[in-house]
């Protein structure tokens, strides 16, 4: 169910088309496997098709901009389109573990161990938890990387941004008549 927010507009897949996609599939996935029981769990697919590029990619199905690095401006341009790629996927990901971890929590234990099936699913998802800290690791050297950058290369950044200042514009003295 889509749930209003202040300004009136609805979060929900039905309301928002860019709503949160994840917002209600761990509770329909826990409903329908809950209502079926334990003696049959059906496979579940979630299928999300989205054309977005971040930071306008000009590569044909790419995240990120063309490797160009001839100037200061594209060396910061790669560097933020990659920290907000890796931001915007740790989160999906880091979202898509918990979800993969309450699917398979509810998948029955073949040896019948108490919380088996829960111990179970918590080691599959470690692995994609692992997953998202290393892009929220990867967006964080992205921007050590511009840092980095810019430390090293400091004196010849001042020395042409010095030169490609625009020329200072005269100023009135009305105190001179």
């Amino acid at each position: 169910m889509a749930t209003p927010t202040q300004n009136g507009t609805t979060n929900g897949a039905a309301g928002n088309p860019k709503g949160n996609k994840f917002a209600n599939a761990g509770a329909a996935a826990g409903g329908l496997l809950g209502g079926l029981g334990s003696a049959f769990t059906p496979p579940i697919n979630i299928n999300i098709n989205r054309n977005q590029t971040i930071g306008g990619g000009s590569q044909a199905g790419s995240l990120l901009p063309a490797p160009e690095f001839n100037s200061p401006a594209q060396v910061r341009n790669y560097c933020n389109t990659l920290r907000a790629a890796g931001v915007t996927l740790s989160i999906e990901v880091a979202m898509a573990a918990e979800i993969l971890e309450s699917v398979l929590a509810v998948v029955p234990d073949p040896d019948g161990r108490p919380f088996g099936s829960r111990i179970r699913a918590k080691k599959v998802a470690r692995r994609m938890k692992r997953s998202a800290d290393h892009l929220r690791h990867a967006a964080r050297d992205a921007a050590a990387c511009y840092s980095a950058f810019q430390q090293e290369y400091e004196e010849e950044i001042n020395r042409v941004r010095h030169r490609a200042r625009r020329p200072q514009q005269p100023v009135m003295n009305w105190a001179q008549q």
